[in-house]
């Protein structure tokens, strides 16, 4: 498939062309309060900037905080400047000037993420792309929208006409668009649509490219993998065409079971009810449950959880899969009700993790993905192994046509030692560990270099003046 390229030439892109630097350059330049600052907003005049030392710090941060080894590592990075463009011909400004000084370029969407994807290494211009949040149209099954769109404020558009989209982290309210892409993997939804990577779940995606002279692509059907999950190294996006699915009114349930192991194989049976819609499936671990404060009247204390999101449509059956399981409901919202109200979802995925620092700030958290077993072995012996160092969190996705558990387990940090020992016991035991305390692309997902995400970026950003440091493979190329 071939994407279609347009700018100062309006050329096409098959994938292996591309228009060469018109200058090289062996390192970026840092501000350091230079003139060269100064020099940059005077050639970027009319684009929203921000230079306050404060404002910018608090702009170049995410949740990395949540890592006892990101933490340290990445606290003190920070931007030099930020730039809040309005539209894309204000991006291609920014781009050529950074590129013309050799300044270093981090795009930036709400700073929800958690591995330091928008952490600025070397300083440079962060592009926060909150500014650039139109949805451009809605059609059957699609949406046409801005890199800055919150995921909310896209759904609120489309639900006038039926559709929702497909997937959201647990930052749904805030979360933009192009970060999810640019940063994130699955969420809320991924039940029945898998992973974002998965094939169809993102249709196109137009970027600009770090040039002298920058080019605007836009990138369609399998394409979209060198950009998808690249922490905006490979590639400026700007806008995104999604899938989009049929809108449900979703209520909200928690049903509570003595045993986890019994929470645990319910929603697994859930899972694999391809008659009930569902969107969310998340199943926590006693003591996990007390750390959600607002809910601490409404859960039994000692209790494992299971918070559901379930179509009105569906509730009749759902409530026949509790009555089997033995479990009890402890909280029911109708979809009208739960519009009121908190969303479970913000209890749910990484959400889980920043309550229970709240309370405890000693905590961090894994990602697990446990192979397909519908009994659940490999979860039980893990839960039973470590007991409270590692609370078991999962959140049920779709991977390959089945439902598998996922994890973000919540982990009591001693050393970094321990914490790479619990990593390598699941590794062996043959779980799938993407590394939510190592910052890099790569280390932080499969931990392999993708060859054609670094090939892609040496024809989009020569220089690497793209996020710097996130693309392993980048840095380490020959």
């Amino acid at each position: 498939m071939q994407g279609v390229a347009s700018g100062s030439g309006d050329t096409s892109y098959d994938g292996n062309k591309f228009p060469s630097p018109e200058r090289t350059m062996t390192a970026t330049q840092s501000f350091d309060g230079s003139a060269l600052q100064s020099q940059l907003q005077t050639e970027l005049a009319g684009i929203d900037l921000i230079s306050e030392p404060a404002q910018v710090r608090k702009l170049s941060q995410d949740y990395s905080n949540f890592s006892p080894i990101l933490s340290p590592k990445l606290a003190e990075k920070t931007g030099d400047l930020v730039a809040r463009p309005t539209h894309e011909a204000e991006v291609i400004r920014v781009v050529a000037a950074c590129f013309k000084h050799g300044i270093p370029i981090t795009e930036r969407g709400a700073g929800t993420g958690n591995y330091g994807q928008c952490v600025p290494m070397q300083g440079g211009v962060v592009l926060d792309m909150s500014r650039m949040n139109q949805v451009k149209w809605v059609r059957p099954g699609m949406a046409r929208v801005e890199a800055g769109a919150k995921l909310a404020a896209i759904d609120k558009q489309t639900r006038d006409q039926g559709w929702e989209i497909r997937m959201a982290p647990s930052t749904y309210r805030t979360a933009t668009i192009g970060g999810f892409i640019g940063g994130g993997s699955c969420g809320m939804g991924s039940i029945n649509f898998g992973m974002l990577s998965d094939r169809g779940n993102l249709q196109a995606v137009r970027i600009v490219t770090m040039e002298a002279d920058p080019q605007v692509i836009e990138l369609r059907g399998d394409l979209v993998q060198k950009v998808n999950h690249a922490y905006g190294t490979t590639g400026i996006i700007t806008e995104l065409e999604i899938p989009l699915a049929p809108a449900y009114a979703w209520a909200e349930r928690i049903v509570c079971f003595d045993q986890f192991m019994d929470a645990a194989r319910f929603g697994q049976t859930l899972a694999d009810a391809d008659g009930v819609a569902k969107k969310l499936i998340s199943v926590f671990a006693d003591p996990i449950p007390g750390y959600f404060t607002a809910l601490k009247s409404v859960i039994p204390a000692g209790t494992a959880a299971v918070f559901v999101m379930v179509a009105e449509s569906s509730v009749e059956a759902f409530d026949g899969f509790v009555e089997a399981s033995g479990g009890s409901v402890a909280y029911a919202k109708s979809a009208a009700e739960a519009s009121k109200a908190t969303p479970l979802l913000e209890y749910t995925w990484n959400h889980t993790t920043l309550h229970a620092r709240n309370v405890d700030a000693s905590l961090t958290y894994l990602q697990t993905i446990f192979p397909r077993d519908p009994s659940l072995a490999l979860v039980e012996t893990m839960y039973e192994k470590f007991g409270d160092e590692v609370m078991i969190h999962l959140e049920f996705l779709r991977q390959g046509g089945a439902a598998i558990p996922g994890a973000l387990q919540l982990v009591r940090y001693t050393t970094e030692e321990r914490l790479n020992e619990i990593i390598q016991i699941h590794r062996e035991a043959g779980c799938f560990i993407p590394n939510p305390h190592e910052y890099t692309v790569e280390d932080g997902g499969s931990g392999q270099v993708d060859p054609a995400k670094v090939a892609f970026k040496a024809k989009v950003d020569p220089q690497g003046l793209l996020n710097p440091e996130k693309l392993r493979g980048w840095e380490e190329r020959n």
